[in-house]
């Protein structure tokens, strides 16, 4: 038999059963099951499941563990050399990078950044960890008789983020191998994944007296770096530690995707940040909340209106005292805004109305 006429069959042969499985396909019927379909558990009911889940293999866990144990030493040379640490592979490495701080760092300030929670403000971060080195450059001068210099002065509270960059980057450290280290859990975190924190953090590690211990989970995070950043700027060594430990303290602050909305929890977690507001603020928005709940049909509550109830509350004298506690509503994301049926913009609270009654007991 000819080698073509076998090919020719065996071509013939796959594009019918092609046309065949398309149209057997084609001829199934299709499920009417949806995603809402799904009876969800509530949110606390899932985390006490997952709480309760036995862990297995716990003798080799621990083994492996303690292998990265043996490697603290060269961690901490790798440091002095003037490298920063990144950790990644599988399970949490919160435990593991905590235990290497508290036992191979003892010599050094050791400075704790949780890249896992949800809003992180660099620049707090940046003012705290000035005063930081502030305090150590104090004990020293103190020991030595020197005098520190001008520009190392506090407040840093006015100070801009350049400005206190500049600072942490002066060569006022006397012993080439004393550094601050800071340890930043989950570097590609929710508060620290945007590319502007990012340039602020490779900055920060490319200060002379500065060193970083990191851990990442998200399989994109490279992306988040350019070449400059990596070998240059964060110039790190990347170690693969997979601790098969779970997130239980990272998923403390991520909704479960199994589990039913909470309204009981997103009140609090609303109560919380409005608690941190001035009593003005809350009353403005108590008057946005009192609105929505008497009139539920409605897409919001038009600026004009609540600008009119707060002038007549003595709330808010101008419109610029009232766009201020606005605008600040919308940075915690309690107040959004749509445009209305007939063209003005309204102010509404993505809650809902369990969830805000609830909301008005808390801050009452």
């Amino acid at each position: 038999m000819d080698i073509n006429e076998v090919d020719d069959d065996d071509e013939f042969g796959f594009s019918r059963n092609y046309f065949l499985a398309k149209e057997f396909k084609g001829s199934t019927k299709k499920s009417n099951h949806k995603l809402s379909d799904i009876d969800l558990v509530e949110e606390q009911e899932l985390r006490t499941a997952v709480a309760n889940i036995e862990p297995k293999h716990e003798k080799e866990v621990e083994e492996v563990v303690r292998s990265y144990k043996t490697l603290y030493q060269r961690w901490v040379f790798k440091l002095r050399c003037g490298f920063n640490l990144l950790m990644y592979g599988f399970g949490s490495k919160k435990a593991l990078i905590e235990d290497f701080a508290s036992t191979a760092l003892t010599e050094h300030s050791v400075f704790v950044i949780n890249g896992y929670l949800q809003s992180i403000n660099i620049k707090q971060v940046l003012i705290a960890l000035a005063e930081v080195m502030w305090d150590q450059l104090k004990a020293k001068r103190k020991n030595s008789s020197g005098n520190l210099s001008r520009g190392a002065q506090q407040p840093f509270n006015s100070r801009s983020i350049d400005d206190l960059l500049e600072f942490l980057d002066e060569p006022q450290m006397e012993e080439k191998e004393s550094f601050i280290c800071i340890i930043v859990h989950n570097i590609d975190g929710p508060g620290l994944r945007d590319s502007e924190t990012q340039q602020i953090l490779a900055r920060l590690a490319s200060c002379s007296s500065i060193r970083i211990v990191s851990s990442i989970d998200h399989v994109n995070t490279p992306l988040l770096w350019d070449k400059k950043m990596v070998h240059t700027q964060f110039n790190w060594c990347w170690y693969h530690v997979p601790t098969f430990a779970p997130y239980k303290v990272e998923g403390m602050f991520f909704p479960l995707i199994l589990a039913n909305g909470n309204t009981g929890q997103s009140a609090k977690t609303a109560a919380l940040v409005l608690q941190s507001l001035t009593p003005n603020a809350q009353s403005v928005f108590r008057v946005l909340a009192e609105y929505q709940l008497s009139h539920p049909d409605e897409e919001g509550m038009p600026v004009d209106n609540l600008y009119s109830t707060c002038r007549e509350r003595f709330l808010a004298s101008n419109q610029v005292t009232l766009n201020s506690h606005l605008t600040e509503f919308k940075d915690h994301e309690l107040v959004k805004t749509r445009r209305h049926s007939d063209g003005q913009d309204c102010l509404y609270i993505p809650l809902t109305a369990e969830a805000l009654e609830k909301l008005l007991l808390e801050i009452s």
